[in-house]
C-alpha cells in the first residue's frame, strides 16, 4: 500500500511540475529615492536615461507578462493598480509611483497589454545592521568581510561609467546576483566574537524579509496561463531566484534571452 501511495505521490508531483508557471524575475538598481547604502546614480528627468530605460522595459514585454509584481507593500496594491491605469489611459498622467515602477513595470505593462500588478514588498522586518562588521568588537575574524566588502565595491563604483542597459545586464548576471546576497546578508556570517552569532542573527533577519516577500509573491492569485514579471530592487531578485529554482510552482526563465 504504501508503494502505491507513493507511486501516485510521484506522479501528482510531476503533474505539478509540468503545469508551472513562468517567471521572468528581473533585478534592477532603484531609480527614485532609496536608503540604501549603495545607489546607484540616475536621474529620472533625464531624457536619454529615459530613453534607455525604455529600451529596457521593450524588451521585457517581450517576454508577454500577464501579471507584474513590484516593490511595493501588498496593502498599497488598490493604490497601485488606479495609478497604473491612469497611467494607461492617460499620456499626461503623473504617476504616483516613479523610479523603476513607472519607468520598467508600467511601461512593459503598456506594452505587454498587462491589466494586474502587485506588490509583494515587506517592511515589517527590513530593518537590520549590516554595517555590524565595523562596529563588532572583539571579532574572531575581521578581514573576512572587510576585504571581501572593498573588493566588491570597487567592482561596483565602476559601474558609474556604464550606460543603464549594460548596468541592468550586469545587475542580472548570475555571478552579480550572488555577489549581491553575499555582500548584502552572507559575508556578515563572518562577523562575530568567541561563541557568539552577531553577523549570522543579522544576515537572518535579511532572509526572513525575502522570505516574506516570497510568501507574498505566492499568495498573489495566478493560473498556469500566467506569466509573471518580477520587478525588484537586485538584492530581493537574488534571494527569489534562488527560492524558485527549488520551487514545485514556478519557472524561471531566462532574463539573458530578453537583454539584447
Amino acid at each position: 500500500m504504501k508503494n502505491i501511495l507513493l507511486a501516485l505521490g510521484l506522479l501528482m508531483s510531476g503533474h505539478l511540475f509540468a503545469q508551472k508557471i513562468e517567471v521572468l524575475n528581473f533585478a534592477t538598481f532603484h531609480m527614485s529615492y532609496t536608503p540604501d547604502a549603495h545607489a546607484v546614480k540616475f536621474d529620472q528627468k533625464d531624457n536619454k536615461s529615459k530613453q534607455e530605460t525604455f529600451e529596457i522595459a521593450k524588451m521585457l514585454a517581450e517576454f508577454k507578462p500577464t501579471v507584474i509584481c513590484v516593490e511595493v507593500l501588498p496593502v498599497k496594491n488598490d493604490e497601485l493598480n488606479i495609478d497604473y491605469n491612469n497611467f494607461l489611459k492617460d499620456n499626461n498622467y503623473k504617476v504616483k509611483f516613479g523610479g523603476e515602477i513607472a519607468l520598467l513595470a508600467y511601461e512593459a505593462g503598456k506594452l505587454a497589454g498587462v491589466k494586474r500588478t502587485y506588490g509583494i514588498d515587506e517592511q515589517e522586518t527590513a530593518a537590520y545592521n549590516y554595517n555590524i562588521g565595523r562596529e563588532l568588537e572583539n571579532q574572531v575574524d575581521s578581514l573576512t568581510s572587510k576585504h571581501y566588502t572593498e573588493s566588491l565595491l570597487k567592482e561596483f563604483a565602476q559601474l558609474e561609467k556604464l550606460s543603464i542597459s549594460n548596468k541592468l545586464k550586469f545587475f542580472n548576471k548570475k555571478e552579480s546576483l550572488e555577489n549581491f546576497i553575499n555582500i548584502n546578508a552572507d559575508i556578515l556570517t563572518y562577523n562575530s566574537t568567541q561563541g557568539n552569532f552577531e553577523g549570522a542573527d543579522e544576515a537572518s533577519k535579511f532572509y526572513r524579509r525575502n522570505l516574506r516577500m516570497f510568501s507574498n509573491l505566492n499568495q498573489v492569485p495566478l493560473t498556469k496561463e500566467d506569466r509573471v514579471l518580477v520587478i525588484l530592487g537586485a538584492t530581493h531578485t537574488a534571494f527569489l531566484t534562488e527560492f524558485m529554482k527549488r520551487s514545485p510552482k514556478y519557472e524561471l526563465k531566462d532574463v539573458a534571452e530578453y537583454l539584447k
